[in-house]
């Protein structure tokens, strides 16, 4: 019996989000290359790498709506030519603001066009069966892409980093053909169902920017908490660690390859964080889930500075370890508050979180080329991103167990509510 098409979609997916994942650490390997050949002071290196992440998080709310519109393998094979063009730009460039415009605009845009909405439209597109397994595997893909490459990147930089951006270019512009032969938006499209299913499944509705928009709620007090919260949570991992940590450690005598491998530990360790997140998500309260979180990375990040040094300790590796069981644990207690909080818009809400997450990544990211720059080290940037990993977790406590119920003016005023 042949497979069914609906895999074939599946693996090439995984293949384009590893790719996409890519991009997002591969940005802390070039902090150090740049200085050493342009002269470029770490901050405005720090700049491309902001306008990254926030172009990111920014593109990511939007995603779901232009594939409904333009067509899955369209917005694909657009977004994978655009990281290619991006990453070309920044193998001749001679300015930074055209590491700004390549790195920055353009791998930035396309790399949110293939963030979590499209995994998320696979999964429930093509599969009635195995929908769950299918979104895991293709969430596990964004680690891979992220981690699992990224000592070879490093050893490409090593060498050159032209080597690793033009392997980034080679990598999208071999995928994009594949995604367009392979992806379409739906089983009807090419005569079959979707793998599972025994009936056709009534055609879901759109996501149109509308309600994209609609769906924003700027009134709500939970949404603020939720939103700050995880504007520390990207400002903790996407914009020091993944951008920083590396040139922190090449300051202290540690080569580019060992740092970067402890990274890909790190993303190891984050499958089994956010699987064993996930399951006690289903059984404690979300709230005190994501307190514990906040709270133990806070405490990791103020130690890390005394751990630095030109060779791996065993408290280095203890940090590695916690670190990554952490890091990426904060996503299902936070899609799970979303639901509560929101409802049928918590996916949604969850979206625009991941704006705030995206645009503290982007604001850390630049602020820690300036900290570099003005202090000669990233030293007090540590503890005091621990510090704000605690605040987090007093926010999240403020965020009420249950949902308040609305009262009559409220729903008067809201129709979409009643």
């Amino acid at each position: 019996m042949p497979l069914h098409r609906a895999w074939w979609v599946a693996a090439v997916a995984a293949l384009v989000i590893i790719g996409a994942g890519a991009c997002a650490t591969t940005a802390g390997l070039l902090v150090t290359p740049l200085h050493d050949e342009f002269g470029w002071s770490h901050g405005t290196i720090g700049a491309a790498s902001s306008v990254n992440l926030v172009l990111y998080g920014l593109t990511a709310p939007f995603g779901a709506a232009a594939m409904d519109r333009f067509g899955l393998r369209r917005i694909v094979t657009a977004a994978l030519l655009l990281i290619a063009s991006g990453a070309a730009l920044t193998t001749w460039m001679t300015a930074p603001w055209q590491f700004v415009l390549g790195w920055g605009v353009l791998v930035g845009s396309g790399c949110g066009a293939l963030a979590t909405t499209f995994a998320a439209l696979v999964a429930d597109r093509w599969f009635a069966a195995r929908r769950g397994l299918v979104a895991g595997v293709l969430t596990a893909a964004t680690v891979f892409g992220q981690f699992a490459l990224l000592p070879v990147f490093a050893l490409l930089t090593d060498v050159d980093r032209r080597a690793a951006t033009g392997t980034l270019i080679g990598i999208a512009l071999l995928v994009a053909p594949l995604a367009w032969a392979v992806l379409r938006d739906r089983p009807a499209d090419v005569g079959l169902l979707p793998y599972g299913a025994t009936r056709p499944e009534p055609p879901t509705p759109t996501a149109p920017l509308t309600r994209a928009v609609r769906a924003l709620p700027l009134r709500r007090g939970t949404f603020w908490l939720l939103a700050s919260a995880f504007a520390i949570c990207g400002a903790s991992t996407n914009g020091i660690m993944w951008t920083h940590f590396t040139p922190a450690a090449h300051d202290h005598g540690m080569p580019t390859g060992i740092a970067s491998s402890l990274l890909a530990v790190i993303g190891v360790v984050n499958v089994l964080g956010t699987v064993g997140s996930g399951w006690l998500t289903d059984r404690l309260d979300p709230r005190l889930l994501l307190t514990a979180c906040f709270a133990l990375r806070g405490v990791s990040l103020a130690l890390l500075p005394g751990l630095f040094g030109p060779a791996v300790r065993p408290g280095m590796i203890a940090f590695v370890v916690v670190f990554g069981l952490l890091d990426v644990a904060t996503v299902p207690p936070i899609i799970a508050l979303c639901r509560r909080l929101h409802g049928a818009d918590g996916p949604i809400v969850f979206g625009w979180i991941s704006v705030a997450h995206q645009l503290g990544a982007g604001f850390l990211a630049f602020l820690g080329g300036l900290v570099r720059d003005a202090a000669g080290g990233y030293a007090l940037l540590w503890p005091a991103t621990g510090a704000l990993c605690l605040i987090a977790a007093v926010l999240v406590l403020r965020i009420p167990p249950r949902p308040r119920e609305s009262t009559p003016h409220e729903l008067a005023e809201d129709p979409a509510r009643c």
